[in-house]
């Protein structure tokens, strides 16, 4: 029996949700969160991060900061860390 599956005109939409579960680290403790494509705002949900705060990703042993409105692929081991953005003005 064939499957299908519908078609949607945003392929983007839900497509985050699909992979397997793997896990990261936010602040030190770990969350399973599904494989692929997730927002930034997606992550701060899951580890309960406020969404005033910044969320920075260790990359190659450097902090590189994630932007509010920027998304990461998820593979699996990721480490996050979260901290209030710094009161500096625009």
């Amino acid at each position: 029996m064939e499957m299908v599956m519908p078609q949607n005109d945003k392929p983007d939409d839900r497509s985050h949700e699909q992979g397997p579960l793997v896990t990261i680290t936010v602040d030190t403790k770990p969350y399973k969160i599904h494989r692929g494509h997730q927002t930034v705002a997606d992550i701060k949900k899951l580890a309960g991060v406020p969404l005033a705060f910044e969320l920075e990703q260790l990359i190659d042993g450097k902090l590189t900061p994630l932007p509010d409105d920027g998304a990461v692929t998820i593979k699996g081991g990721e480490v996050f860390l979260s901290h209030p953005k710094d009161g500096g003005a625009s």
